[in-house]
């Protein structure tokens, strides 16, 4: 058996100096690698402060992430809240695409040959021959067009609006909010039409109007949106927006597309319990994501 020149074996080293790293890593609370070296930390170098791998149970943020969030803390806080005001592929998917087949469509509207355009708004318009015939394709395929074209205020209402309740509420939900304004609105302003040409009140050209567009599903979502606002915010939009609606509806341009944006208003007002439920829970789950 070897053994060093002064007769001990070469792993046994000295019982003090063992017992004393063995203190120190102790008071420090830094985990020993092998060998009885701290992982991370230099040699030679003492009372040195171990780098921890981890945040609680889980990874430590990635370099490429942390990045990212140092570099938007960078930017001014006015910077900062105007691009929270418009919609991000990762951040509101739904009111992206969306936005990006509304500039499509409107970009259509405002190039092609006019009478190719008033071929497709005609046989888009959920008007009561049509729903009668299709009623599911053309909901859909209303939704597609924006009034006035994507420079028009029903289009920065529907970017503003639908950011909005989309980062509080989800892009699935925001969604449903936006379709049950247009959906059930339409069907609210059209049977009563079909309803008054059956019984002879109307003329039969009242089965074939022009009616499509994204005002409705835009209405509703103001109303939601309005039940995830600070009362102060909340009371001064819903009172500006209803007597927009209202003023509408009074010089009886066009009475029954008014009624139904009075009624998506307030189909999204009805909304205010389950979107203040959808906010809490992605609140909640957000604050346990960053901790």
């Amino acid at each position: 058996m070897n053994r060093n020149s002064d007769g001990r074996h070469p792993a046994d080293g000295t019982s003090a100096e063992r017992g004393a790293a063995r203190a120190e890593r102790s008071l420090t609370g830094a985990p020993s690698g092998p060998g009885g070296t701290v992982p991370g930390l230099l040699g030679g170098l003492p009372r040195q402060r171990s780098v921890p791998t981890t945040t609680g149970s889980g990874p430590a943020p990635s370099p490429a992430v942390s990045g990212r969030a140092v570099e938007a803390a960078r930017l001014p806080v006015a910077v900062r809240c105007v691009l929270r005001l418009l919609p991000t592929p990762l951040g509101t998917p739904f009111t992206f695409g969306y936005a990006l087949v509304l500039a499509v469509t409107s970009y259509v509207a405002s190039h092609a040959d006019p009478a190719i355009v008033r071929s497709l708004h005609q046989a888009s318009s959920t008007d009561v021959a049509h729903l009668v015939r299709y009623p599911v394709a053309v909901l859909f395929a209303s939704a597609l067009w924006i009034v006035g074209g994507f420079l028009s205020p029903y289009a920065a209402g529907f970017l503003l609006v639908l950011t909005a309740l989309e980062r509080r509420i989800g892009g699935a939900r925001a969604a449903g909010v936006f379709l049950l304004g247009h959906v059930v609105a339409t069907l609210a302003t059209e049977v009563p039409v079909g309803l008054a040409v059956w019984a002879g009140h109307l003329p039969g050209s009242s089965l074939h109007r022009f009616d499509y567009g994204i005002s409705f599903g835009v209405a509703a979502s103001v109303g939601a949106l309005a039940g995830l606002l600070s009362p102060w915010l909340r009371w001064p939009l819903l009172t500006i927006i209803g007597s927009v609606l209202a003023e509408d509806l009074i010089l009886l341009d066009d009475p029954m597309t008014n009624w139904g944006h009075l009624l998506a208003l307030a189909l999204g007002v009805a909304t205010w319990p389950l979107v203040r439920r959808a906010a809490r829970a992605r609140a909640v789950a957000s604050a346990a994501v960053r901790t």
